[in-house]
């Protein structure tokens, strides 16, 4: 009798997760996408190649499955590392991946009502029909000098700093909102746009 009900458990469960994802992607126009390695590393890099403070406060807008946020607080370990995600199975997974890490918290819910206002710097990986809004969102609440990261998709409108790397996938660039050309420290292969 058991045996006949984990098949429909199995079923249940992917209608679920499916559903799940398919709807946060209707609503935001963002799929959930994972960063590759190579990225992560690249978005840890040019992090490190700037003066964060000691204890910033790094917050992931749409952090999806929670490999970045790990990478985060585990190369960062006196920040504070903050994910926020929309879609509710993403979350999940990723409250299960980062309970062991205490200076990781998440947020469910959408990016766009919450008040990233203190943070030291944003990293995101979202799609190209957001960032305006994002871009207009960030202006009234980022302070001046805030440290963005985007993996892939820029802000079309905003001057890019530094860049990482230029794969298949696109750019890893920083800026530092909203958008100023700065001074970066001597690094490895950080190249100027």
């Amino acid at each position: 009798m058991a045996g006949s009900f984990i098949p429909y458990f199995v079923v249940f469960l992917t209608l679920v997760v499916g559903a799940s994802l398919l709807i946060s992607t209707a609503l935001t126009g963002v799929p959930t996408l994972s960063s590759r390695g190579s990225e992560v590393d690249d978005i840890v890099a040019l992090l490190k190649h700037v003066t964060l403070p000691k204890h910033a406060l790094i917050v992931d807008l749409g952090s999806g499955w929670g490999a970045l946020v790990i990478a985060l607080a585990r190369a960062f370990p006196e920040a504070s590392v903050q994910g926020v995600e929309i879609s509710l199975f993403p979350y999940l997974v990723s409250r299960l991946r980062t309970h062991h890490l205490p200076n990781v918290s998440l947020k469910w819910g959408n990016f766009f009502r919450s008040d990233p206002g203190n943070a030291d710097a944003i990293v995101c990986y979202l799609m190209p029909g957001v960032m305006v809004k994002l871009g207009e969102f960030l202006d009234k609440a980022l302070k001046p000098g805030t440290f963005i990261v985007t993996n892939t998709f820029l802000f079309r409108e905003r001057r890019t700093s530094v860049v990482r790397r230029r794969g298949l996938r696109g750019t890893v660039a920083l800026y530092i909102w909203p958008g100023r050309h700065w001074t970066v420290k001597d690094g490895d292969d950080i190249a100027r746009v």
